[in-house]
C-alpha cells in the first residue's frame, strides 16, 4: 500500500506542477497569477476540493498524444467563499495555452452539471487559447456542450465568468452568457476575430487593446461588467459580488448585519436638487445618502452612463438599484442605456433581489441614430423587463418623469408595488417649456410679447401639471415624501413587501423584444 501511495503523490505532484516552469515564469512575469493560484486566492483557505486531477487527454496525432500532462489545461472543483459553497473552474495557460480539447471540456461539463444540481453559483476563471487545434472539430462540439449547459442553467444559479488573459473565438460565447464578466485592466482580452484578421478583411488597423480590451469592453460594447487593476483585486471583488447574491434561485439573498440605522433621515437630500430643473445633479449622491454605509458598488459603471445600476443593501438586506443619471444626457433612456438597465432588471427578478428605481427621467433620446438603430424595439426591452419581474419593486421620483420614459422606468402602471414622489417631482407627458409651445401655439404666435406670455405660461403649467399631487390624487404614487425620510420609507416598505407572493401566467416563456 505504501508503494501505491507514494504513486499517488508523485501523480499528484505532477499534476500541480503541470505547466513547465518556464511557462510559470513567463506568467508570472506579465503580473499573472497560475490556475491554481487564482483559486487558492479566491476560496476559503483549504476549502478547495479538486475534482478530475488526474484527467488527460487521449487524443492523437499532430504530435498531441507525445504530451499528456495531468489536469489537461483545466483545473476544476468546489469550495467556499465567506463559507458560502460555490463551483470553478480555472483554465491553465501554461498548460497548452489553455486551450480546449475534449477531456477539458468534458471537466467543465461535469463541474457546471454538479453546480446546477447543487444550487451553487458557478464561476469560471478564463485564461485560454480557444479551441485546441489539434482536436478539430471534436474541440467545436465540446464548446457547445459548455453554451447548452450555460443557457440552462440561466437563472438558476448565478454565473460569473473572469476574463484573465485571452478569450477569442467561440469561447467568448460561454462568458457572454454569464450573469457578469469581469475583466483585468491590459492583461484579458476578449474578441470574435483577433487584429490581425480584423485588418484581412476589413482593413482596419486596430491594437490587441483596443479591439478588445478590458476598458474597450467596458465602456464601448458593454461586454464587460467590472473591471479591476490587476487579479488580486479583480477576484476581491467577485468575492464581494457573491455577498449579494443567493446560492440559486429558490433561495433569497443574504441578509446582512449593518450598524446603520434603519430609522435614519437623510437631510442632505433636501437640498440635493439644483434650483432649475435643467441643473444637473449626481444620482449616485442620492443613492448612496439612502443606502446602508453609503456602499453602492455600482455595474456597469463606465458602460451607458446616463443609467446608474448596482447592488447596495438597505437594513441588511441585498437591493438591485436602478437610476437616472441627470450628471449625464440629462438622465436620458437611450438604447445602450436601456438593454443596460433590461438586463438587470432581469437578472435581479431571477435571484429574488428587489428593485428599486430613483426616477429623474426626461424621455427617451431623439435622434435619426437612435430610431434607425431601433430605440423602439431596445427601449421595449426595459418596458418588458419591468412587466414581467415579480420581485418587490419600489419606484421614488425624484423629479422630471416624463413621457412614455416615465412609465418605462419602474412605475405604477406596469407593476410597481410602491410609487414615492418627492415634492420637486415633475410628471407629465413632457416638460413644462415643450407643453406650452405646442398647446399655445397660436396663442402665442398671435401675441404682442410672446416672451413675457411663455414666461407666464410656462410658469402656469408648471404649478399646475408639473406636481406630484395630481398623480397622488388618482393614485398613481403612493404618497409624496420628505426627501429626508426616503431611507426610512423604503426599509419599512422592503420589510413589508418581504412577503409578496406573485406567479405570472403558465407559459412555456414570453417573447421578448430582443
Amino acid at each position: 500500500m505504501s508503494e501505491r501511495l507514494v504513486d499517488l503523490e508523485n501523480r499528484r505532484h505532477e499534476a500541480r506542477n503541470a505547466g513547465s516552469e518556464k511557462s510559470v515564469a513567463k506568467h508570472h512575469a506579465k503580473g499573472k497569477m497560475t490556475a491554481r493560484e487564482r483559486v487558492e486566492y479566491l476560496l476559503d483557505e483549504d476549502s478547495f476540493v479538486e475534482l478530475d486531477m488526474l484527467a488527460r487527454h487521449r487524443a492523437h496525432g499532430m504530435g498531441i498524444e507525445e504530451t499528456r500532462p495531468y489536469t489537461d489545461g483545466v483545473i476544476t472543483g468546489f469550495g467556499t467563499v465567506d463559507g458560502r459553497k460555490v463551483c470553478v473552474f480555472s483554465q491553465d495557460f501554461t498548460v497548452f495555452g489553455g486551450a480546449l480539447g475534449e477531456v477539458f471540456a468534458e471537466k467543465i461539463h461535469k463541474i457546471m452539471d454538479l453546480s446546477a444540481s447543487l444550487g451553487v453559483p458557478m464561476i469560471g476563471l478564463n485564461d485560454g487559447a480557444g479551441a485546441r487545434i489539434q482536436e478539430g472539430v471534436v474541440s467545436l462540439d465540446s464548446y457547445g456542450g459548455i453554451f447548452r449547459r450555460n443557457a440552462l442553467a440561466s437563472g438558476v444559479v448565478p454565473q460569473i465568468s473572469v476574463i484573465m488573459g485571452p478569450c477569442a473565438g467561440g469561447a467568448v460565447y460561454s462568458p457572454a452568457l454569464t450573469d457578469f464578466i469581469f475583466m483585468v485592466n491590459t492583461t484579458s482580452h476578449m474578441f470574435i476575430t483577433g487584429p490581425d484578421v480584423v485588418k484581412t478583411v476589413t482593413g482596419e488597423d486596430v491594437t490587441l487593446e483596443e479591439l478588445g480590451g478590458a476598458m474597450s469592453h467596458a465602456s464601448k460594447s458593454g461586454v464587460a461588467h467590472f473591471v479591476a487593476a490587476d487579479e488580486k483585486s479583480c477576484l476581491d471583488d467577485v468575492k464581494y459580488l457573491l455577498g449579494f447574491l443567493p446560492a440559486n434561485n429558490m433561495e433569497e439573498p443574504p441578509r446582512a448585519y449593518v450598524e446603520d440605522d434603519p430609522e435614519r433621515m437623510c437631510p442632505e437630500l433636501v437640498d440635493i436638487l439644483p434650483d432649475s430643473s435643467n441643473q444637473p445633479y449626481d444620482m449616485r449622491t442620492v443613492i448612496s445618502a439612502t443606502v446602508d454605509d453609503g456602499d453602492f458598488f455600482e455595474v456597469h459603471a463606465a458602460f451607458a452612463p446616463s443609467i446608474t445600476i448596482g447592488f447596495a443593501r438597505i437594513a441588511g438586506r441585498p437591493v438591485g438599484i436602478v437610476g437616472n443619471q441627470p450628471m449625464i444626457l440629462a438622465g436620458v433612456l437611450n438604447i445602450e442605456a436601456s438593454e443596460k438597465g433590461a438586463r438587470f432588471v432581469r437578472m435581479c427578478d431571477a435571484f429574488n433581489i428587489p428593485i428599486i428605481t430613483f426616477v429623474d427621467v426626461p424621455g427617451f433620446l431623439p435622434g435619426t441614430d437612435q430610431e434607425y438603430g431601433g430605440i423602439i424595439r431596445h427601449g421595449a426591452k426595459l418596458l418588458y423587463a419591468f412587466c414581467e419581474s415579480t420581485v418587490p419593486r419600489i419606484s421614488i421620483i425624484t423629479r422630471k418623469a416624463y413621457g412614455g420614459a416615465y412609465v418605462v422606468m419602474n412605475s405604477k402602471s406596469i407593476g410597481a408595488d410602491l410609487a414615492f414622489a418627492w415634492p420637486s417631482a415633475e410628471l407629465a407627458v413632457m416638460g413644462s417649456q415643450g407643453a406650452v409651445e405646442i398647446v399655445y401655439r397660436s396663442e402665442l404666435t398671435n401675441a404682442t410679447d410672446p416672451d413675457t406670455l411663455r414666461a407666464e405660461l410656462v410658469d402656469e403649467y408648471t404649478e399646475r401639471y408639473a406636481t406630484p399631487y395630481i398623480a397622488a390624487e388618482r393614485g398613481y404614487v403612493d404618497d409624496v415624501i420628505d426627501p429626508a425620510e426616503t431611507r426610512r420609507v423604503l426599509v419599512r416598505s422592503l420589510e413589508m413587501l418581504s412577503t409578496k407572493r406573485e406567479e405570472l401566467p403558465k407559459r412555456k416563456h414570453g417573447n421578448m423584444p430582443l
